[in-house]
């Protein structure tokens, strides 16, 4: 029965869902990990005096995160149609494929301000953006 799902919407889903999880493990992780993963010294300060904000912040990616790794399994076949399912993985593949891209111009216009952690992340983004796309341009017409 696998055969009947769409891999790559899986492996999407798969991907959105180990994102949400890191970003979980970050709010639990604390300053160090904000650190490590690029949310920037304001973030890791702010964790560090034990405001709320940056794990409100991390908590919201991690439940946009999981919602679409929920739209990505939908598309595969998976979990029954959610609402407007044809739009939100066109969104979903959109917005990582322009996060991917949004490199670009920073690296064009002012490359002092790239950082191993933008370049890395872009390039992760990226590869979910494609992933997502193939899923959905193999769906389309059943959408």
């Amino acid at each position: 029965m696998a055969g009947a799902y769409n891999m790559a919407l899986l492996l999407g889903a798969a991907l959105s869902a180990i994102a949400a999880l890191l970003h979980l493990g970050i709010i639990v992780g604390g300053p160090a990990w904000y650190r490590f993963f690029g949310a920037g010294e304001r973030m890791a300060t702010m964790a560090e005096q034990g405001k709320l904000y940056p794990a409100l912040l991390t908590l919201g990616i991690a439940a946009v995160l999981a919602a679409w790794a929920a739209y990505a399994l939908s598309g595969a076949g998976l979990l029954a149609p959610l609402p407007l399912l044809k739009a939100g993985l066109c969104v979903i593949a959109a917005v990582y494929l322009l996060r991917g891209l949004a490199i670009v111009p920073l690296l064009t216009v002012a490359r002092s301000k790239s950082t191993p952690f933008l370049l890395w992340s872009s390039v992760i983004c990226l590869g979910y953006g494609i992933v997502h796309a193939i899923g959905l341009r193999q769906i389309w017409h059943t959408l």
